[in-house]
């Protein structure tokens, strides 16, 4: 049995960033900016708006596009590495903040993969045949984490959320396969050292801005590019497709020029790569489920379209999924 979406929905905080306001904090450009990455501004949340705030608002919005109440939610996952607290859990937060009194869930730590690490999970509860309906969520308040001193993170960044509903079809349409990939060795590369239980906070440890995330900008670069690249072109072969059976291809938004080579790569035409980095910069594991719903509302995805998503993030992580679309 395989999951297939039946609702997509996505939030963002109201507050923009330019780049030009990021020219006041950090020693940057917009220029310098616009042409390593291809952002201009990214959404950053009010003060007091956090993780489970902005996935609520994805929740509810996902609950009335698909007709149903809170109680027919049966499991919450919530992808992201940015919770409100270590415990209790973002999905907890959510559940109660919707009233979704049948479903139990979790937080899952994928970094920018996380969005596809939940996808993956919530489809493998619906093969069981014991869930329902399983809502994926993925968010990161990113700017909790950013060092607004370092100008080789803080303007990558944005916050922002998305999520989907996952059901059950009879048909072999939904998510069709996954290619899921971990390499720990690269995190060193791009963490976040303080804040767990290796180096709990301290007055030295906040001093040291040891709980901002820290990258080898160079290190990541590298890897990406070759990572997501080679997992987009395998899972196409293993399913016998080519870039042109594609009829969309939804990448993480970490930076223009790691999409542009996957999708070269994939022989995938320019029009056929959703682009929103621009707009919202790197949400992290939002960066997907926003581009999904994006395209669902401007009409990009249609009833039987061969979607294909794409992601690298911190641990390294990285993967792709490959969805046959099916409207309800």
């Amino acid at each position: 049995m395989n999951a297939k979406i039946t609702a997509t929905a996505h939030y963002v905080p109201e507050r923009i960033m330019t780049n030009l306001e990021l020219e006041k904090l950090v020693d940057t450009s917009d220029e310098w900016i616009r042409s390593r990455t291809g952002i201009s501004q990214r959404h950053i949340v009010a003060e007091n708006e956090a993780s489970s705030d902005l996935s609520t608002r994805v929740a509810e919005q996902l609950l009335a596009k698909r007709g149903i109440s809170a109680e027919d939610i049966d499991l919450i996952i919530i992808a992201t590495v940015t919770p409100d607290h270590f415990t209790p859990s973002t999905a907890a937060l959510v559940q109660l903040n919707i009233g979704a009194k049948n479903a139990w869930g979790f937080d899952l730590s994928g970094a920018c993969s996380g969005f596809l690490y939940g996808l993956e999970t919530g489809s493998k509860f619906i093969s069981s045949g014991h869930y329902q309906k399983v809502m994926v969520i993925g968010v990161d308040t990113m700017s909790s984490i950013l060092d607004f001193t370092d100008r080789n993170t803080c303007v990558l960044f944005g916050d922002g959320a998305g999520g989907v509903i996952l059901e059950p079809t009879d048909s072999d349409n939904g998510i069709i396969d996954s290619i899921l990939k971990m390499d720990g060795s690269g995190g060193q590369y791009l963490h976040v050292p303080g804040g767990g239980s290796r180096m709990p906070a301290t007055i030295e440890s906040v001093e040291a801005k040891q709980h901002y995330i820290m990258q080898d900008g160079k290190k990541v670069f590298k890897f990406a590019v070759k990572g997501m690249a080679d997992v987009s072109e395998r899972i196409l072969k293993r399913n016998n497709l080519t870039g042109d059976d594609i009829a969309l291809f939804i990448p993480h938004q970490a930076n223009k020029r790691i999409i542009d080579a996957s999708a070269e790569r994939c022989k995938i035409s320019p029009e056929k790569v959703l682009i929103n980095i621009d707009r919202f910069g790197n949400t992290t594991a939002g960066t997907i489920p926003i581009g999904m719903n994006e395209a669902v509302e401007n009409g990009q995805i249609k009833d039987g379209d061969t979607i294909l998503l794409a992601s690298f993030g911190a641990g390294f992580t990285w993967g792709s999924i490959l969805i046959k679309w099916e409207s309800n």
